[in-house]
């Protein structure tokens, strides 16, 4: 298990998208990431991750350029007619570390990516420059270029074009509840929080451009994990097939020291598991406050 991994640090995240091929024209072809395992999902994994009828489905696990022990999983699952990104409770994005953000609405021309935020500095943080897109699957991924640390965190340079994910976006309906659970439940540091106009919320929701929208971040020590935002109160549960991975951004994976000295209750018993993610460490679910799907790879064992 690479040294990279640290309690708390992201591992990976998981993408619902209805054409896996496709998909993989995006995220391989465009964005850079490198194809590691191709394959059906397993009955035990898909049920250890509480979503049992994704079992057998098409997936991919893509890993960045730089080496970072960080995977973006595809799995190819129906898409919801009326399902829209930013709008529902659960992970509403993933933040990837990049290099020359403004270069990218150019390299993304031809993708299934469509860029619903161009690259612009965000009011009263000079620490990143931030683009958004959505892919084929309606998942919401943030394209940062990192400038500088905050006076909270240390933020990670990307070491490729595209890099690893390095902050997980949640949405809430209520977020000091979903603070405290990573707080209690994952031992995670409640840290910084801004009150911001915050456009991809706004837009979603039709609010006015001077809606303002507090989010805290959660992490460990000076390491940004999740970003936990409030919610207007027209947001929803997550829609889909209960039994199957969420669409859009579905799960994510995290790195933690010990299993047995969480707060938190298990989807199913710990198993150990192999392959490039995993490498036959102790893995569980577990969901969040708000439903979100969380993996579990022990590295302390």
């Amino acid at each position: 298990m690479s040294a990279y991994l640290t309690h708390g640090r992201i591992a990976g995240g998981v993408i619902s998208t209805p054409d896996l091929n496709a998909a993989l024209r995006d995220y391989h072809d465009c964005l850079g990431l490198r194809i590691v395992e191709q394959g059906r999902l397993d009955a035990d994994l898909a049920a250890s991750w509480g979503c049992p009828k994704s079992a057998g489905a098409p997936f991919a696990v893509l890993q960045p350029e730089s080496g970072a022990h960080c995977f973006l999983r595809l799995v190819e699952a129906p898409l919801p007619a009326d399902f829209k990104p930013t709008r529902s409770y659960g992970w509403a994005a993933y933040e990837l570390t990049v290099q020359d953000v403004f270069g990218w609405p150019q390299r993304l021309q031809g993708s299934g990516f469509d860029i619903v935020g161009p690259p612009k500095a965000l009011e009263g943080m000079p620490y990143f420059v931030p683009m958004q897109v959505t892919g084929r699957g309606r998942e919401m991924i943030y394209l940062n270029e990192v400038a500088e640390d905050t006076p909270a965190s240390d933020l990670p340079k990307a070491r490729s074009l595209t890099d690893h994910i390095f902050i997980a976006i949640l949405a809430t309906p209520d977020r000091e509840a979903s603070l405290q659970w990573f707080e209690r439940a994952l031992k995670l540091d409640i840290s910084t929080s801004y009150t911001l106009a915050y456009s991809m919320i706004n837009n979603a929701f039709g609010l006015g451009s001077d809606y303002r929208t507090t989010i805290t971040m959660v992490q460990k020590g000076r390491l940004p994990i999740v970003e936990v935002d409030d919610y207007p109160a027209e947001a929803t549960v997550r829609q889909g097939d209960p039994d199957m991975l969420p669409p859009g951004n579905a799960m994510i994976t995290l790195a933690v020291d010990d299993l047995d000295a969480l707060d938190v209750t298990f989807i199913a018993p710990p198993t150990r598991r192999g392959g490039a993610i995993y490498g036959d460490r102790r893995v569980v679910t577990v969901r969040g406050f708000a439903g979100e799907l969380i993996e579990l790879i022990e590295i302390g064992g």
